[in-house]
């Protein structure tokens, strides 16, 4: 088992360093929900990712819940799956603190996910209150960081923490040296914000970004906008979000989590060829758009962050 392990990871490291210019893919659990958390990892691993991310709690009551904080054989399960085949936790999902939610309750949680290997948490704060958000952010990272675990705060544009200006308010405000932002370009699109802003912020607060595509025109509604975050989304280069643009004004090398529910697709094909589909879709639409940028003269390229390097081109 050490030995496959050992096998799969140096292959895995042989195929970033020729195609995917030094960026790790993870697989978003909701891109393939319908697998339990081994089969998602099995999956990862058939289709050459070197990460997961596990979705411990539940968004929805429709949606399948996998209750690796109290269930020892479900956890049992996914960590010898992971040793099997070496596939790692790169994020746990999901603590999601509203108004009437305490930090504590998360506890369990968060000792879940750091037994699995996780290194990073995936926070969303829909709480109108600027003052208490901060608070239970604060708290939640304390809890958090005896763990070894960031609290990586996400703003999916709907909620009250909707978009990249208040959710830099409450990491400014928390200031603990674990907190984080993800970017998921989806979000970060639908909600306006800026790409010069984006590039202008801490470093040591990006650990990963989530990636996808979608339609150009933003939804009317809150629901039409949630229903594309869920099920509607698309591979890079298939819509209209500037998806080369927003990971440019990232750090280079961060991991990308590819986080594309196409649930026809999946329908169509099975969970585990559309996570491999997204994968390959992926690699070759951003290795795509490195390799033009490489090609036009120097002289000729616009004043923006090199999709690789994340230095501004002039």
């Amino acid at each position: 088992m050490a030995a496959h392990r050992r096998s799969r990871l140096n292959a895995l490291r042989e195929t970033a360093d020729a195609h995917d210019h030094g960026h790790d893919y993870s697989l978003a659990h909701l891109t393939a929900l319908s697998l339990s958390p081994p089969e998602l990892v099995a999956a990862a691993a058939n289709a050459g990712y070197r990460y997961v991310g596990l979705r411990l709690t539940r968004v929805t009551r429709e949606e399948p819940h996998y209750p690796l904080a109290t269930d020892p054989a479900l956890m049992r399960a996914t960590k010898a799956r992971l040793a099997a085949t070496g596939i790692e936790v790169l994020d746990i999902e999901l603590a999601r603190i509203g108004p009437t939610d305490k930090p504590r309750d998360f506890l369990r949680v968060l000792e879940a996910g750091a037994e699995l290997g996780a290194r990073r948490v995936i926070t969303q704060l829909p709480d109108p209150d600027p003052v208490r958000k901060v608070d239970h952010f604060t708290e939640l990272c304390d809890l958090a960081r005896p763990l070894g675990l960031t609290l990586d705060l996400e703003f999916p544009s709907w909620t009250e923490t909707g978009d990249l200006t208040e959710a830099v308010r409450v990491l400014h405000a928390a200031g603990r040296p674990n907190s984080g932002l993800l970017i998921d370009v989806l979000h970060f699109a639908r909600s306006g914000s800026s790409i010069d802003e984006l590039g202008e912020l801490p470093r040591e607060w990006f650990h990963f970004a989530h990636v996808c595509d979608a339609p150009g025109e933003i939804p009317a509604t809150t629901a039409g906008l949630i229903y594309t975050a869920r099920f509607e989304r698309l591979f890079p280069g298939e819509g209209g979000l500037d998806v080369p643009g927003i990971l440019a004004a990232l750090p280079p090398g961060i991991p990308y989590t590819l986080e594309i529910p196409r649930a026809m697709l999946a329908a169509q094909v099975g969970a585990s060829e559309h996570a491999r589909l997204a994968l390959a879709a992926t690699r070759r639409h951003l290795n795509a758009v490195s390799f033009a940028t490489r090609q036009v003269p120097d002289d000729r390229l616009p004043a923006h962050r090199d999709i690789e390097t994340g230095r501004r081109s002039l």
